[in-house]
This record gives structure tokens, sequence and C-alpha cells, in this order.
């Protein structure tokens, strides 16, 4: 008996001192490396210097400077977005992604920093506003690929015609070009369009009531798992600033409308 519980007192005194030298060796972020997509405005994007801007780089920088790290932006391909961050690219994902189910597997999420409407747009002479499943039948409707709307449309959309494109942009551009009937997509970003160069072409049609399953609680950025203290830090850093106004004075610089209203 004696030994029995000698080697039970052995192996909690090991497993004491493996989680103390776990809690020693996390890291103490002094530098952070985020990942963006840089081709879904006003979130993020890329402009004709080559320099990232959108209200994700603001508000992201602000959250930086918040925690008191460096920064530095990367931009990717959204496809290969997560693997990149999996990869060790960068170290944190500020790109427009919602926190879904499916994602969650694979990352972990910080606090939300946006919940937004999803809609249809079309072009002007379209009269309907009906964008049910039947009513679509057969249409062709224009998506972002590995979103959440591609998710949508391949759900419920199974009788039209979907065609997933690697950047919204290209979406809109075959909307305007006459090569889609709708576009399924965030709203705020849509709205970037249609009051630039989708104006003359094309309207807003509807929005869709959100599926948590495939759209998740909001709009937040993405660590791996094992991140624990940096998803920690942004989470923080997240509920403080829309506490003391910082992300209100950024989101009003880039939108009209309240991004975390529900």
């Amino acid at each position: 008996m004696r030994r029995i519980v000698t080697i039970a007192a052995v192996a909690a005194a090991a497993m004491l001192a493996g989680a103390g030298f776990a809690q020693a060796q996390q890291k103490e972020w002094k530098e952070v490396r985020i990942g963006t997509e840089g081709a879904y405005p006003p979130w993020n994007n890329l402009n004709s210097k080559g320099q990232l801007e959108g209200f994700e780089i603001d508000f992201g920088n602000a959250l930086c400077e918040k925690m008191k790290v460096k920064c530095t932006w990367v931009a990717q391909d959204w496809d290969g977005i997560i693997p990149a961050l999996l990869a060790g690219k960068y170290d944190v994902i500020m790109a427009g992604m919602n926190a879904t189910e499916e994602r969650a597997k694979k990352v972990d999420f910080t606090a939300v920093y946006s919940r937004t409407p999803i809609s249809f747009i079309a072009a002007k002479s379209v009269t309907s506003t009906d964008v049910s499943p039947a009513a679509l039948k057969g249409k062709a409707i224009g998506g972002q690929g590995s979103t959440i709307h591609a998710n949508y449309l391949e759900k419920y959309y199974k009788d039209s015609q979907i065609k997933l494109y690697p950047t919204q942009e290209e979406a809109n551009l075959d909307l305007k070009n006459g090569r889609l009937d709708y576009i399924l997509a965030d709203k705020l970003a849509l709205i970037d369009f249609i009051e630039g160069q989708g104006k003359d072409c094309c309207k807003f049609v509807a929005d869709i009531k959100r599926d948590p399953p495939i759209h998740g609680p909001g709009v937040a950025a993405a660590v791996r798992k094992e991140d624990t203290a940096l998803k920690a830090m942004f989470s923080k850093a997240i509920e403080e600033s829309i506490k003391d106004g910082t992300h209100k004075k950024i989101m009003d610089k880039y939108f009209k409308v309240n991004i975390l209203a529900d």
C-alpha cells in the first residue's frame, strides 16, 4: 500500500511540476502578426499604393496599441487564410471572419467585434423582393467561396446556379456585367459596392434571416487553439475598446450603421 501511495504521490508531483512548467513556457506576446485578406472593403483592402486599409486595419492597430504590443500585417488570399494561421505565417486573423461552429473546430475565436446583416443584391431592373429558394430557382447567384454565404447558398439554394469567386470584388464585377442575377454577401461590404462601382447597375433586394449554425454569433478574430493567452489579450482589448468608445470612433469612420447591432 505504501508503494502505491508513493507512486501516486510522485505522479501527482510530476503533473504539478509539468503544469507549472507549461505556465512558465506561456509565450509573452510583445509582437503579433495579423493576417487579413486585403480584398474586402471597407473591412480590409489594399489601396492603389499597395497599403492595407479599412476598418479592421484601424481597429486592429488600436487593439495593438491598447495591448502595448508591436503589430505587423500580412495579406493572405481568403481560401488559405486559416491554413496559413495554423502553419505559423501569422498569429491572428482579422478578416471579416464570422465565428462559425465549423471554423471553431480548427481555431479559437475572440470576443465578437461586429454583427452585420446579410443581403441579396441584384440588377436595378429586378422588381421582386422575394429571394426565397423557390423564387430564385434557376437564377445565377454569386458569392465568395469558403465563406458563410457560400455555405448558406449551397444549403438552401440547390436549384439555383451557384457561382463562387475567390474575392467579393470578382463577384461584384460579374453582377455589374450581367453574368449574375444576384449576389449574397455581408450587407456592409455590399454597401461599399452599391454606393461606388455598382451605383448605376445594382441595388439591394432583401436581407436574409441569419442561420446560427452557419453564420455564428458575429465577426471575431481567430487564433490557434494553443494560443490561449493571445486570445484572452485580444478579447479583453476588444471588450475595453467597445466600452471606452474606441470601437465606435473607428466604426463611424467607415460605416453609417452600428455594426454591433443584433
